[in-house]
Protein backbone atom coordinates (compact mmCIF):
# COMPACT_ATOMS: atom_id res chain seq x y z
CA UNK A 1 0.00 0.00 0.00
CA UNK A 2 1.47 3.38 -1.01
CA UNK A 3 1.48 6.27 1.45
CA UNK A 4 -0.92 8.18 -0.78
CA UNK A 5 -3.53 5.41 -0.66
CA UNK A 6 -3.07 5.00 3.09
CA UNK A 7 -3.54 8.69 3.86
CA UNK A 8 -6.44 8.96 1.43
CA UNK A 9 -8.26 6.04 3.00
CA UNK A 10 -7.35 6.72 6.62
CA UNK A 11 -8.71 10.20 7.17
CA UNK A 12 -12.31 11.32 7.48
CA UNK A 13 -13.33 14.20 9.73
CA UNK A 14 -9.74 14.66 10.94
CA UNK A 15 -8.67 16.13 7.60
CA UNK A 16 -10.57 19.35 8.35
CA UNK A 17 -10.12 22.03 11.02
CA UNK A 18 -6.94 22.50 13.11
CA UNK A 19 -6.05 18.81 12.84
CA UNK A 20 -6.21 19.09 9.07
CA UNK A 21 -3.81 22.05 9.19
CA UNK A 22 -1.31 20.05 11.24
CA UNK A 23 -1.57 17.06 8.94
CA UNK A 24 -1.24 19.31 5.90
CA UNK A 25 2.00 20.83 7.20
CA UNK A 26 3.38 17.42 8.09
CA UNK A 27 2.52 16.04 4.67
CA UNK A 28 3.99 19.14 3.01
CA UNK A 29 7.32 18.66 4.77
CA UNK A 30 7.36 15.02 3.72
CA UNK A 31 6.59 15.87 0.09
CA UNK A 32 9.37 18.46 0.05
CA UNK A 33 11.81 15.78 1.22
CA UNK A 34 10.79 13.27 -1.45
CA UNK A 35 12.78 12.89 -4.61
CA UNK A 36 9.91 10.97 -6.18
CA UNK A 37 6.70 12.93 -6.77
CA UNK A 38 4.41 9.92 -6.95
CA UNK A 39 2.92 10.51 -3.50
CA UNK A 40 1.80 14.06 -4.14
CA UNK A 41 -1.82 13.14 -4.97
CA UNK A 42 -2.58 12.04 -1.42
CA UNK A 43 -3.62 15.54 -0.43
CA UNK A 44 -6.42 15.43 -2.96
CA UNK A 45 -7.27 11.84 -2.04
CA UNK A 46 -7.69 12.89 1.57
CA UNK A 47 -9.96 15.76 0.61
CA UNK A 48 -12.05 13.49 -1.62
CA UNK A 49 -12.41 11.07 1.28
CA UNK A 50 -13.56 13.90 3.50
CA UNK A 51 -16.14 15.10 0.98
CA UNK A 52 -17.39 11.56 0.40
CA UNK A 53 -18.08 11.10 4.11
CA UNK A 54 -19.89 14.42 4.16
CA UNK A 55 -18.44 15.63 7.47
CA UNK A 56 -16.10 18.51 8.19
CA UNK A 57 -14.97 20.16 11.38
CA UNK A 58 -16.83 23.36 10.59
CA UNK A 59 -20.21 21.85 9.83
CA UNK A 60 -20.90 21.05 13.52
CA UNK A 61 -23.32 18.19 12.78
CA UNK A 62 -26.17 17.52 15.15
CA UNK A 63 -24.99 13.97 15.64
CA UNK A 64 -21.36 12.88 15.94
CA UNK A 65 -20.11 10.88 12.96
CA UNK A 66 -18.75 7.49 13.91
CA UNK A 67 -15.02 7.79 14.56
CA UNK A 68 -13.01 5.79 12.07
CA UNK A 69 -9.74 4.03 12.82
CA UNK A 70 -7.79 6.56 10.75
CA UNK A 71 -9.28 9.55 12.57
CA UNK A 72 -8.40 7.97 15.92
CA UNK A 73 -4.92 7.17 14.63
CA UNK A 74 -4.20 10.74 13.55
CA UNK A 75 -5.60 12.20 16.79
CA UNK A 76 -3.38 9.78 18.69
CA UNK A 77 -0.26 10.79 16.77
CA UNK A 78 -0.83 14.49 17.40
CA UNK A 79 -1.55 14.15 21.12
CA UNK A 80 1.30 11.66 21.54
CA UNK A 81 3.72 14.23 20.10
CA UNK A 82 2.46 16.77 22.66
CA UNK A 83 2.87 14.43 25.65
CA UNK A 84 6.30 13.21 24.58
CA UNK A 85 7.57 16.79 24.47
CA UNK A 86 5.84 17.83 27.72
CA UNK A 87 8.98 17.44 29.83
CA UNK A 88 11.17 19.27 27.33
CA UNK A 89 12.74 16.22 25.71
CA UNK A 90 11.86 13.22 23.58
CA UNK A 91 12.80 10.07 25.46
CA UNK A 92 13.70 7.20 23.14
CA UNK A 93 11.75 4.76 25.34
CA UNK A 94 8.59 6.78 24.79
CA UNK A 95 9.18 6.87 21.05
CA UNK A 96 9.84 3.13 21.07
CA UNK A 97 6.61 2.60 23.01
CA UNK A 98 4.59 4.51 20.42
CA UNK A 99 6.20 2.62 17.56
CA UNK A 100 5.66 -0.75 19.25
CA UNK A 101 2.02 0.03 19.95
CA UNK A 102 1.47 0.94 16.33
CA UNK A 103 3.27 -2.20 15.18
CA UNK A 104 1.03 -4.26 17.47
CA UNK A 105 -2.12 -2.56 16.29
CA UNK A 106 -1.50 -1.96 12.60
CA UNK A 107 1.36 -4.14 11.41
CA UNK A 108 4.71 -3.03 10.00
CA UNK A 109 3.58 -1.28 6.81
CA UNK A 110 0.86 0.87 8.34
CA UNK A 111 3.01 1.60 11.40
CA UNK A 112 5.79 2.87 9.13
CA UNK A 113 3.32 5.15 7.34
CA UNK A 114 2.12 6.47 10.70
CA UNK A 115 5.65 7.23 11.82
CA UNK A 116 6.42 9.13 8.66
CA UNK A 117 3.52 11.37 9.60
CA UNK A 118 4.51 11.44 13.27
CA UNK A 119 7.97 12.83 12.44
CA UNK A 120 6.39 15.71 10.55
CA UNK A 121 3.92 16.38 13.37
CA UNK A 122 6.67 16.30 16.03
CA UNK A 123 8.46 19.22 14.36
CA UNK A 124 5.45 21.49 14.90
CA UNK A 125 4.32 23.48 17.91
CA UNK A 126 0.83 22.06 18.32
CA UNK A 127 -1.87 24.31 19.76
CA UNK A 128 -3.48 21.80 22.09
CA UNK A 129 -6.82 23.46 22.81
CA UNK A 130 -8.25 23.74 19.26
CA UNK A 131 -7.04 20.23 18.40
CA UNK A 132 -8.72 18.78 21.49
CA UNK A 133 -11.92 20.73 20.90
CA UNK A 134 -12.13 19.29 17.41
CA UNK A 135 -11.61 15.78 18.77
CA UNK A 136 -14.19 16.41 21.50
CA UNK A 137 -16.76 17.60 18.97
CA UNK A 138 -16.26 14.73 16.55
CA UNK A 139 -15.15 11.73 18.62
CA UNK A 140 -17.35 9.59 20.86
CA UNK A 141 -16.64 9.37 24.60
CA UNK A 142 -15.33 5.75 24.71
CA UNK A 143 -12.80 6.57 22.00
CA UNK A 144 -11.65 9.65 23.92
CA UNK A 145 -11.17 7.49 27.01
CA UNK A 146 -9.06 5.16 24.88
CA UNK A 147 -6.92 8.13 23.83
CA UNK A 148 -6.31 9.01 27.48
CA UNK A 149 -5.27 5.46 28.31
CA UNK A 150 -2.75 5.47 25.48
CA UNK A 151 -1.31 8.86 26.49
CA UNK A 152 -0.65 7.66 30.04
CA UNK A 153 0.99 4.56 28.57
CA UNK A 154 3.35 6.78 26.58
CA UNK A 155 4.21 8.89 29.61
CA UNK A 156 4.89 5.75 31.70
CA UNK A 157 7.04 4.11 29.00
CA UNK A 158 10.27 5.46 30.50
CA UNK A 159 9.34 4.11 33.94
CA UNK A 160 7.70 7.16 35.48
CA UNK A 161 5.12 9.82 34.68
CA UNK A 162 6.71 13.21 35.29
CA UNK A 163 4.76 16.12 36.75
CA UNK A 164 5.05 17.94 33.40
CA UNK A 165 3.61 14.96 31.54
CA UNK A 166 0.82 14.51 34.06
CA UNK A 167 -0.04 18.20 33.88
CA UNK A 168 -0.15 18.05 30.07
CA UNK A 169 -2.39 14.97 30.05
CA UNK A 170 -4.66 16.61 32.63
CA UNK A 171 -4.96 19.67 30.39
CA UNK A 172 -5.74 17.49 27.39
CA UNK A 173 -8.38 15.62 29.41
CA UNK A 174 -10.10 18.88 30.31
CA UNK A 175 -10.24 20.03 26.70
CA UNK A 176 -11.50 16.60 25.62
CA UNK A 177 -14.39 16.79 28.06
CA UNK A 178 -13.13 13.93 30.23
CA UNK A 179 -14.57 14.15 33.74
CA UNK A 180 -12.29 14.27 36.78
CA UNK A 181 -13.51 10.83 37.87
CA UNK A 182 -12.76 9.29 34.48
CA UNK A 183 -9.37 10.99 34.42
CA UNK A 184 -8.47 9.73 37.89
CA UNK A 185 -9.71 6.24 37.01
CA UNK A 186 -7.43 5.94 33.99
CA UNK A 187 -4.53 7.63 35.76
CA UNK A 188 -4.77 5.13 38.64
CA UNK A 189 -4.15 2.30 36.18
CA UNK A 190 -0.56 3.55 35.82
CA UNK A 191 0.31 4.17 39.48
CA UNK A 192 0.86 1.93 42.47
CA UNK A 193 -0.83 3.08 45.66
CA UNK A 194 -3.09 1.61 48.33
CA UNK A 195 -6.22 3.38 47.08
CA UNK A 196 -5.75 2.85 43.33
CA UNK A 197 -8.36 0.10 43.15
CA UNK A 198 -10.97 2.51 44.50
CA UNK A 199 -9.92 5.20 42.02
CA UNK A 200 -10.09 2.80 39.08
CA UNK A 201 -13.67 1.97 40.09
CA UNK A 202 -14.44 5.66 40.72
CA UNK A 203 -15.47 5.20 44.36
CA UNK A 204 -14.02 6.29 47.70
CA UNK A 205 -12.56 4.14 50.46
CA UNK A 206 -15.75 4.30 52.50
CA UNK A 207 -17.80 2.55 49.79
CA UNK A 208 -19.88 -0.38 50.95
CA UNK A 209 -19.61 -3.83 49.41
CA UNK A 210 -22.82 -3.24 47.49
CA UNK A 211 -21.45 0.08 46.19
CA UNK A 212 -18.23 -1.67 45.11
CA UNK A 213 -20.21 -4.29 43.21
CA UNK A 214 -22.36 -1.63 41.58
CA UNK A 215 -19.29 0.41 40.64
CA UNK A 216 -17.64 -2.64 39.10
CA UNK A 217 -20.66 -3.35 36.90
CA UNK A 218 -20.75 0.29 35.83
CA UNK A 219 -17.02 0.48 35.02
CA UNK A 220 -16.98 -2.92 33.29
CA UNK A 221 -19.70 -1.61 31.01
CA UNK A 222 -17.94 1.72 30.44
CA UNK A 223 -14.59 0.13 29.57
CA UNK A 224 -15.88 -2.92 27.73
CA UNK A 225 -13.88 -3.49 24.51
CA UNK A 226 -17.10 -3.51 22.49
CA UNK A 227 -17.40 0.22 23.20
CA UNK A 228 -14.64 0.88 20.66
CA UNK A 229 -15.36 -1.97 18.28
CA UNK A 230 -16.12 0.61 15.58
CA UNK A 231 -12.43 1.58 15.63
CA UNK A 232 -11.49 -1.86 14.35
CA UNK A 233 -9.87 -4.93 15.84
CA UNK A 234 -6.53 -3.13 15.99
CA UNK A 235 -7.76 -1.01 18.91
CA UNK A 236 -9.28 -3.85 20.88
CA UNK A 237 -5.95 -4.62 22.61
CA UNK A 238 -5.84 -1.29 24.44
CA UNK A 239 -9.52 -1.54 25.32
CA UNK A 240 -9.03 -5.04 26.68
CA UNK A 241 -6.18 -3.77 28.86
CA UNK A 242 -8.45 -1.17 30.48
CA UNK A 243 -11.09 -3.84 31.00
CA UNK A 244 -8.57 -6.17 32.68
CA UNK A 245 -7.46 -3.40 35.02
CA UNK A 246 -11.05 -2.83 36.11
CA UNK A 247 -11.37 -6.54 36.81
CA UNK A 248 -8.06 -6.55 38.72
CA UNK A 249 -9.19 -3.61 40.85
CA UNK A 250 -12.42 -5.39 41.72
CA UNK A 251 -10.63 -8.63 42.58
CA UNK A 252 -8.22 -6.71 44.80
CA UNK A 253 -11.09 -5.20 46.77
CA UNK A 254 -12.76 -8.60 47.01
CA UNK A 255 -9.66 -9.94 48.74
CA UNK A 256 -9.25 -6.90 50.98
CA UNK A 257 -12.92 -6.80 52.00
CA UNK A 258 -13.44 -10.56 52.02
CA UNK A 259 -16.55 -10.80 49.85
Amino acid sequence: MSFSKWIGGALGWSFGGPIGAIIGLAIGSMVDAMTNGNDRPFLEEGRRTQRKRGTTYRTQPRQRPQTQSGDFEVSLLILASVVIKADGKQDQRELDFVRQQFLNMYGKERANHAFKLFKGISKQNVSVRPVCLQIRQMMDHPSRLQLMHFLFGIAKADGTVTSDEERQIYTIAGYLGISTRDYESIKAMFYNSSDNAYKVLEIDKNASVDEIKQAYRKMAKKYHPDKVIHLGKEHQVGAEEKFRQVQAAYEQLQKERGF
